[in-house]
């Protein structure tokens, strides 16, 4: 195989970003797009200069012509689609959130095993020379033992009839920007928390339009806090508190391909500016996929990071919900 051939299931408003990066890969090529109304499939195929429309979504599965597709339906929409995609023997890059439950992912898991095709969540500023850099500033010691991590992901949420607003397509800012200082977080403590405490505000639909977390590492002696919102102005960052310094991290999850650089502080407050490669992240997490599909490298986010991003998210809103901590495997 010298180019893995795409399919986009679906013509969601994500696709935007990673038509882009399929193009700017030297590995990849985008062939085809799936809707369910072959009409709009027609239109959107033209519109971005797309070889192939198709209509029904099970029809681009069967088609011989791809060997991978991007699942970037609505969030109960990605394990069935995925199960399916894999099923039909296609490689499955699924948009975060991957599933809504362990249960899924373990659907998803099995056919991505009983087939042989890669399956990976889309969280792409983990395979971004800037996360990759702040990880390996950790585990060298820079700012010593981690003890705490505040992570900050917002925007105003504008769009009418949007899923995100659906409690039951898995709406709510959690699920949608939450994940991302969630599994930064789990990343830099490479284990589930052994304890959780949410707060969530909901909106009319009945979703958490802001949500405030807690973790705590009991065993690591270290906690982290974050916030996500649909309530107040785009804002993220993220900033990591060590025994002798921190890290603050001023575009953590997107952006970094216009300006991506991080601020070292040492124990006495001096600040040092590390410039980071102005990569697209999406190119980045592309790349990182073909990586897995050919054998040379594998995910940077596995499907065990997934499960326990699915577990901490599922433990959150338990504990928004009745108003206690809720506590995990650590």
């Amino acid at each position: 195989m010298k180019k893995l051939r795409w399919g986009l299931l679906s013509t969601a408003h994500i696709n935007r970003r990673l038509i882009p990066a399929i193009w700017a890969s030297q590995r990849s090529e985008l062939l085809a797009v799936a809707s369910r109304d072959i009409q709009r499939a027609t239109e959107y195929a033209s519109q971005w200069n797309i070889p192939l429309a198709f209509g029904p979504y099970e029809a681009m599965l069967d088609s011989q012509e791809i060997d991978a597709v991007y699942v970037g339906l609505p969030n109960h929409l990605h394990a069935p689609w995925s199960v399916r995609a894999l099923k039909s023997g296609k490689h499955v890059l699924c948009e975060k959130p991957i599933a809504l439950s362990v249960e899924e992912l373990n659907e998803m898991e099995m056919a991505s095993r009983d087939s042989g095709k890669v399956l990976a969540e889309a969280l792409m500023y983990q395979y971004h020379p800037q996360t990759q850099m702040v990880l390996d500033f950790l585990k060298s010691g820079k700012i010593g033992r981690v003890l705490h991590t505040l992570g900050i992901f917002t925007f105003k949420h504008s769009r009418d009839n949007d899923y995100r607003l659906l409690p039951d397509q898995g709406g709510g800012s959690l699920w949608d920007i939450g994940i991302y200082p969630i599994s930064f977080t789990r990343a830099i403590f490479q284990r589930l928390p052994d304890q959780v405490h949410g707060t969530e505000i909901q909106g009319a639909t009945g979703v958490d339009m802001s949500f405030w977390g807690e973790l705590l590492y009991t065993a690591n002696q270290g906690s982290s806090q974050f916030f996500c919102s649909f309530e107040t102005p785009y804002t993220t960052s993220m900033v990591i508190f060590g025994e002798t310094g921190r890290i603050e991290v001023p575009r953590p999850f997107t952006g970094m391909q216009e300006a991506a650089q991080i601020f070292v502080y040492d124990v006495e407050g001096k600040q040092t500016v590390v410039s980071v490669e102005n990569k697209d992240p999406y190119l980045c997490e592309i790349e990182g996929f073909e990586a897995a599909v050919f054998g040379e490298k594998p995910l940077t986010v596995t499907l065990a990071h997934s499960r326990d991003h699915i577990l901490i998210i599922n433990a959150l809103r338990r504990s928004s919900q009745t108003g206690h901590s809720v506590h995990l495997a650590g």
